[in-house]
C-alpha cells in the first residue's frame, strides 16, 4: 500500500499531512515549503483520491468507513516505521486521525484538526451546519450528476477570489470514481462520530475558518469541549473550507506556534 506516500524535509518531528474528500496531497503545496524547513513531512493520497493512478477497483457493494481509513493510516505509519508523529488532518481526515489515535496512541504526539467535524447534520442540541433534507439533496445530486455537483461544491467550499486553487481541487474531485465519491459522501455526511471525541487522549489543535460553508465555528468549540486530551481553537479570518490553501501564512504560523511555542 503505497498511496503515493513520500517524505520531504527534515527535522526531529514528523508531520503527517492528510487531505480531505476530493483532494490529494497537492492540497498542501502552499504550506509544504515553509513547514519542510523545520519538520519532516509525510504526504500521501488516500485510496479514494482522484490522484491515485490507476484507481483501486470499486463497485457499488463496497463501502468506506472511518475505521477502515484509520487502519490505512496506521498501516502507512507502520510501513514507514514512524511513531510520535504530529497528524494534520483536513476535513474527513480529522476524524480518521482521531480514530487512529485511539487505536494506536503511541503513534501520535499531537493532532491538528483542520476544518474537521464529527457530524454535519443539525439536531435539537447540536449545530452541525446542515439539515437532514439538505444532506439528502446533496447525496441525490452526487448520484444523478456527480460532475455537475462537483462544480457547485468546489465553488461553495472555496472563496471566489481563490479561483486557481479551486480549479485544481475541482480537477482532482472530478477524477474520483463517481461510485466511490458517492459512497464516501454518504459515509461523511450521514455519520455521527461525536462519541469518539471523549476517547481521544492525544492533545489537539483545531484550525477553523470563520466562514466555512461545510463546518460552522460552533463545531470547533463543540470539539474543544469534548476532546479528552485537551485542545485549543485557532480561527482563521478567511472564507472557505481550506485554510491551509487560502491562508497559508497564517496556517504555518499556527502550526509553528503550536509545535514550537518558544519561537
Amino acid at each position: 500500500m503505497t498511496m503515493n506516500a513520500r517524505l520531504v524535509g527534515s527535522g526531529e518531528l514528523t508531520l503527517v499531512l492528510a487531505h480531505g474528500y476530493g483532494g490529494s496531497q497537492a492540497a498542501w503545496d502552499a504550506v509544504v515549503p515553509d513547514l519542510s524547513q523545520r519538520h519532516q513531512l509525510l504526504l500521501f493520497d488516500w485510496s479514494f483520491s482522484g490522484a491515485i493512478d490507476p484507481p483501486p477497483p470499486f463497485d457499488s457493494s463496497m463501502q468506506y468507513s472511518f475505521e477502515s481509513l484509520a487502519g490505512d493510516l496506521i498501516a502507512i505509519l507502520d510501513d514507514m516505521n514512524l511513531e510520535g508523529v504530529v497528524f494534520v488532518g483536513h476535513s474527513i481526515s480529522g476524524m480518521i486521525g482521531c480514530i487512529a489515535s485511539i487505536k494506536r496512541p503511541e503513534l501520535f504526539t499531537h493532532l491538528v484538526l483542520v476544518a474537521a467535524s464529527p457530524m454535519y447534520i443539525n439536531t435539537e442540541d447540536y449545530h452541525g451546519g446542515f439539515d437532514l433534507s439538505l444532506v439528502d439533496s446533496f447525496i441525490a445530486a452526487i448520484e444523478s450528476d456527480f460532475h455537475g455537483w462537483a462544480e457547485s461544491f468546489a465553488g461553495a467550499v472555496f472563496a471566489t477570489e481563490h479561483h486557481i486553487p479551486m480549479q485544481k481541487f475541482l480537477a482532482t474531485l472530478k477524477a474520483m470514481n463517481p461510485k466511490a465519491a458517492l459512497a464516501l459522501a454518504k459515509t461523511i455526511f450521514y455519520s455521527d462520530q461525536r462519541r469518539l471525541l471523549e476517547h481521544v487522549e492525544v492533545p489537539s489543535t483545531i484550525i477553523q475558518g470563520v466562514a466555512d460553508m461545510a463546518v460552522p465555528v460552533a463545531v470547533a468549540y463543540y470539539m474543544l469541549g469534548k476532546l479528552k486530551g485537551g485542545a485549543a481553537v485557532h480561527l482563521v479570518e478567511e472564507n472557505g473550507h481550506f485554510p491551509h490553501v487560502t491562508s497559508p501564512k497564517k496556517f504555518v504560523e499556527i502550526i509553528n506556534k503550536t509545535l514550537m511555542p518558544n519561537m
